[in-house]
């Protein structure tokens, strides 16, 4: 595979003399191609998260393709579950790395495409080569949080996983008293200790042990949410998040969306004007419905897309 010398556009843009390598990440190995643009590309297997192995590909490589040890290293890898510490890493390295947004890769439409990891990470190398030739346009790069903006997302996303498990543990225990034809509106609070009582001794003991388990674990998850709620009153409160403060003025946006919104967002994301907005909700709702690999990975985007109506809606309040 020989990379463009030039971009379509005819700007000359050389990609000679440099070292390009993109990254295919999986769970247990990663595959890296790594190409300088003029000889066919090499590629390698070496363990997930193995950094000293990857410094290793690249020396090798850097001999194969006979470039001097500090000639520059550029790469990429798809955004997922790796989140963004191997960024960090290949920065503090001096690797010039780009962190690419899977849905904008391109693919073709023509023919059921092949997926193995070897030809994914040439398809990446290809693009690489391609967008410092001069294709700025090829694909989308992830703008990179800093480590204190990316912690400040924990309270948020863990109250979300919180909230699942707390309507998971209220279903499970409705379709168990379903079982023998036992309905309440409501599960847990002072109207359930009654109801309860009133009807706990209809049950077996076995199916009775476990309702009452997992009442447990509906009270500890519970517990939990109350706790972050209340951490979050506190802190818009004190004036500890005065941006969150200011949003959560907006008519229709509570405490709980303006902090979502600001930490997803609006905290260290930069939005021009409501196109781009409107345009990075877009595409956040077609990959979750489209790239089902790319929803297992933990940068949950879910709590934003619930309120991407509301995002389009306030924008202009919002930019104003």
């Amino acid at each position: 595979m020989n990379a463009p010398d030039m971009a379509r556009g005819g700007q000359d843009s050389k990609v000679i003399g440099s070292l390009y390598v993109a990254f295919e990440l999986g769970d247990r190995s990663w595959r890296l191609a790594l190409g300088d643009g003029v000889r066919a590309p090499s590629q390698c297997t070496v363990s997930a998260g193995d950094t000293e192995a990857v410094l290793k590909a690249i020396a090798k490589a850097k001999a194969r393709c006979h470039l001097c040890n500090d000639a520059p290293v550029r790469s990429c890898y798809e955004a997922g579950r790796d989140g963004f510490w191997l960024h960090r890493w290949a920065s503090a390295h001096g690797i010039a790395n780009l962190v690419v947004d899977p849905a904008s890769i391109e693919v073709s439409r023509r023919a059921r495409r092949a997926k193995t990891d070897r030809l994914d990470a040439e398809r990446l190398l290809s693009m690489l080569m391609r967008y410092y030739a001069g294709e700025r346009r090829l694909w989308a790069i992830a703008r990179i949080p800093s480590p204190e903006q990316e912690d400040e997302r924990r309270v948020h996303r863990e109250l979300g996983r919180l909230r699942q498990e707390r309507t998971a543990h209220s279903n499970r225990i409705r379709s168990l008293l379903v079982l023998h034809n036992l309905r309440t509106e409501h599960i847990g609070g002072r109207t359930w200790v009654d109801w309860w009582a009133a009807h706990a001794a209809q049950l077996q003991p076995g199916l009775r042990a476990e309702i009452e388990r997992e009442l447990e674990r509906l009270s500890l998850v519970a517990r939990q949410i109350r706790s972050l709620e209340t951490m979050q009153a506190h802190q818009v409160r004190d004036g500890d998040q005065p941006a969150i403060a200011v949003l959560a003025r907006l008519a229709g946006i509570g405490t709980g969306s303006a902090w979502t919104l600001v930490k997803e967002l609006f905290g260290w994301r930069q939005f021009r004007n409501r196109r781009e907005l409107a345009e990075r909700m877009a595409r956040e709702r077609f990959r979750s419905t489209c790239d089902r690999r790319d929803m297992l990975q933990p940068a949950n985007r879910s709590s934003c897309l619930k309120l991407s109506a509301e995002v389009i809606s306030v924008s202009g309040r919002v930019m104003a």
